[in-house]
């Protein structure tokens, strides 16, 4: 009896840390398709569990909006332990290699010609869906602004109706759309082969507009251990991030210097 007592208590023993293991919070929006919701239907959310598996440690969210200060009064005051899908070289917060690398794209009719350059001519003549990002536009319009194409543009807020700039283009209420890679191979896919989608031309808008991106995973600069941990995590995991990747129908580019860190950025 002594001795089955005392594999009992080993076996307790073992299994404590295990029980005791303190999860990973990733700080996430509870509503933004297909990148987080609440019901844990994004692909950062399905990421994020993919890197707690590797880290042997239970995932929980910390619901949050990302606006302005978000790192500064959320991340750095210890609400979440990390960010998924965040710029490489992002301020703020010390960030992983990246785990993918994606573009904004155009956004076209199958029936029309592609267009990939912000510099094509038909442009001119084109109602031109772009993102608003809060009180500001995304990056797209910027580049069109300085080509003197800005009644050209039609706004979209980026809301619970994400997906209207994409619905926009498909049912022939603009001529082409200018979207960031993820949203738009998520939305499009819903129209089968009706829509065509073009990486943006060029990479780097003149002076230094980026349209490419890579990201990883963002911490506080201060946890460099847990910055470690997760970089093997997704070494580990990448097979299986390339596949939830695939599944939502992200474009994804090759890996490597960005036109950024080519031109000595």
């Amino acid at each position: 009896m002594c001795s089955g007592f005392l594999k009992l208590l080993l076996i307790l023993f073992v299994a404590m840390p295990l029980c005791a293991q303190r999860a990973i919070t990733f700080c996430a929006d509870p509503q933004n398709p297909p990148f987080s919701t609440r019901q844990g239907r994004g692909f950062e959310n399905r990421i994020a569990e993919v890197i707690g598996a590797e880290l042997h440690q239970p995932v929980r969210f910390k619901w949050q909006r990302m606006g302005r200060g978000f790192v500064r009064e959320i991340v750095n005051k210890g609400e979440c332990d990390a960010v998924t899908a965040v710029p490489v070289g992002m301020r703020g917060l010390r960030v992983t290699k990246p785990y993918f690398r994606s573009t904004y794209v155009f956004v076209t009719r199958r029936s029309r010609d592609p267009i990939d350059s912000l510099d094509d001519p038909r442009l001119a003549n084109m109602k031109i869906g772009v993102q608003v990002l809060e009180d500001d536009y995304a990056p797209p319009a910027r580049a069109l602004a300085r080509r003197r194409l800005t009644k050209n543009v039609v706004g979209f807020e980026m809301d619970e109706n994400a997906g209207d700039i994409i619905a926009a283009v498909a049912h022939r209420r603009v001529d082409t759309a200018i979207v960031w890679g993820p949203l738009a191979g998520y939305y499009a896919k819903q129209y089968g082969n009706a829509l065509r989608l073009t990486s943006v031309k060029p990479e780097v808008d003149p002076p230094m507009l980026p349209f490419t991106f890579e990201l990883g995973v963002g911490v506080r600069k201060s946890d460099t251990e847990l910055l470690n941990r997760i970089e093997s995590a997704l070494q580990l995991a990448r097979p299986k991030i390339q596949r939830i990747l695939k599944a939502y129908n992200v474009p994804t580019l090759p890996m490597g210097d960005t036109p950024q860190e080519r031109a000595g950025q």
